[in-house]
């Protein structure tokens, strides 16, 4: 096996997996409400990501995240996750986990635990039904709360990942740490990117975690940890819950100097930073050989053009994205 170190001396160790671009919400931060997906043709077949995954757990990835869009949507996904769990079961990887918007958890929670998943993020940004109408605009919060309470009854470990956006949902953050104190998840807040267009101006949806921190902490003792799960956020102990709370501050504290990871698309396009266009088509030399070897040789060549981080300033761009691509095409 051989590591694949970065230029920066990074290992890189995890692996994202966008299986779908599509989705059954439009959140008002990820998406425009009238999207276009990619056309079936484009986008990998469930065996040729398993070849792909398969080929990064042989380079020293040892762990593997399924995203989207929203991954449980994908047709026939549970054959991919059941076939990924092979790895888990020969020791080369340590984990299988994915981030939903929680809405097919009720149908395939059990499923995905006997597949080996033993944890999950599942993204909700407010305990409204009204707001959670408004913010998805097609997501239904029963649904979601439902599949929540499954993937709990499943023996699932539970993260929530809530997106803080001004004027909309910070006046809930307090109730959401409550909410998750009183079930035993973990919960991450997340500032909002600027990635795709998405019909309106960030700056008006953008609030600065370290701001929100202070005002957290007239409420709560937030103690930091040094916990770490393998992404970018820093966690801090609530005492009075005894549950973690995660920072992702992409704008206010870039978090590239541990970065151990990459992002491929259904398409089969590596990403090599989240804030970056640079990227390998994996796609060409799958499709062109059965054998590994081109695969691998891309895969080298990529990683050895990693760049050193992410250059997000939200201030200074208006309505502009950093990138043109959405969130949903790169997996989050």
């Amino acid at each position: 096996m051989t590591e694949m170190i970065d230029p920066f001396g990074r290992a890189v160790t995890y692996l994202r997996v966008s299986v779908t671009d599509r989705c059954d919400f439009r959140c008002v931060y990820c998406m425009a409400e009238d999207m276009t997906f990619l056309p079936k043709a484009e986008v990998l077949s469930l065996e040729e990501l398993d070849r792909l995954c398969s080929a990064f757990v042989r380079k020293g990835v040892r762990k593997l995240r399924l995203t989207g869009g929203e991954p449980l949507v994908r047709r026939n996904i549970m054959s991919l996750i059941r076939n990924l769990g092979r790895h888990l079961k020969t020791g080369e990887l340590d984990e299988l986990t994915l981030t939903s918007n929680g809405s097919q958890l009720a149908r395939f929670a059990d499923e995905l635990v006997e597949a080996g998943v033993r944890r999950i993020n599942v993204s909700l940004d407010t305990l409204d039904a009204e707001r959670f109408a408004a913010i998805t605009r097609w997501g239904k919060l029963d649904q979601v709360m439902g599949g929540i309470q499954a993937a709990k009854s499943a023996g699932l470990a539970i993260k929530i990942n809530t997106v803080a956006l001004k004027n909309f949902n910070e006046d809930e953050i307090d109730r959401l740490i409550e909410f998750c104190g009183e079930n035993g998840y973990d919960m991450t807040l997340i500032e909002t990117m600027p990635l795709g267009e998405i019909d309106q101006d960030r700056t008006d949806q953008y609030l600065a975690l370290s701001d929100l921190r202070e005002r957290l902490e007239k409420t709560w003792t937030l103690t930091d940890i040094p916990y770490k799960t393998g992404g970018p956020a820093r966690y801090t102990q609530v005492e009075e819950t005894g549950q973690k709370l995660g920072f992702i501050t992409p704008l206010t504290h870039n978090f590239c100097e541990g970065c151990n990871r990459v992002r491929l698309t259904c398409t089969g396009t590596l990403y090599m930073c989240l804030g970056q266009d640079d990227a390998a088509d994996l796609r060409a030399p799958l499709r062109a050989s059965e054998a590994d070897e081109l695969l691998e040789a891309a895969i080298d060549e990529a990683i050895g053009r990693k760049p050193k981080g992410h250059d997000f300033v939200i201030e200074r761009r208006g309505a502009d994205p950093a990138l043109g691509r959405h969130m949903s095409v790169t997996g989050g």
